[in-house]
């Protein structure tokens, strides 16, 4: 049975030639990306189920766009469904490593929205922002690194070496769009 590492390749500097660096095997951080893209990704899939589907004690489309509405929200139930799919689909990216910074900026994005809901409850909870905040962090940071080796977005010829451009780019559009959202919010 091969080992991890060897079933991985070799790991080369973004943009270097195939023979400029010796084939290096798999590291610590490619699994440590890969524990982050779980953990924030299964989380904010599992909050938008609830947004979506109602699952996990959640309110679905009708209580979620509720929620909206008492935030300010104009057409509710499309920014439910649209938060929704922001955080499930961009969970599920990052948990599978799929275009990983655009899933990432979704994420962020999102959570900006949310942040700006609680903002005035503080740092901590139950009212705080700190959960909010953690996240969209941890999705930025993702989005500004890649995704690891261990990742679909290895297997895609434009993603296969990430690059710090795309992750700019990416989180620069989360941000454009939560900004614009947070507008036509009352």
């Amino acid at each position: 049975m091969t080992s991890l590492a060897n079933q991985l390749g070799p790991l080369r500097a973004p943009g270097s030639p195939a023979s400029a660096a010796p084939a290096a095997p798999a590291h610590a951080y490619d699994l440590g990306l890969l524990v982050l893209r779980l953990a924030l990704g299964l989380t904010m899939a599992a909050h938008g189920a609830q947004k979506l589907f109602g699952w996990f004690g959640g309110g679905g489309i009708d209580g979620t766009g509720q929620f909206f509405a008492a935030s300010g929200y104009p057409s509710p139930k499309a920014f439910a469904v649209v938060a929704g799919l922001s955080e499930t689909l961009g969970g599920l990216g990052l948990v599978l490593g799929l275009l990983t910074p655009l899933a990432a900026a979704a994420v962020a994005g999102t959570l900006v929205n949310a942040i700006a809901v609680k903002w005035g409850g503080g740092f901590f909870a139950p009212q705080g922002i700190e959960y909010e905040l953690l996240i969209a962090l941890g999705a930025v940071a993702l989005a500004l690194t890649g995704p690891g080796r261990i990742a679909v977005d290895r297997f895609l010829p434009g993603l296969r070496s990430h690059r710090l451009g795309y992750g700019v780019a990416a989180v620069a559009l989360g941000l454009v769009v939560a900004g614009i959202t947070l507008v036509l919010r009352k």
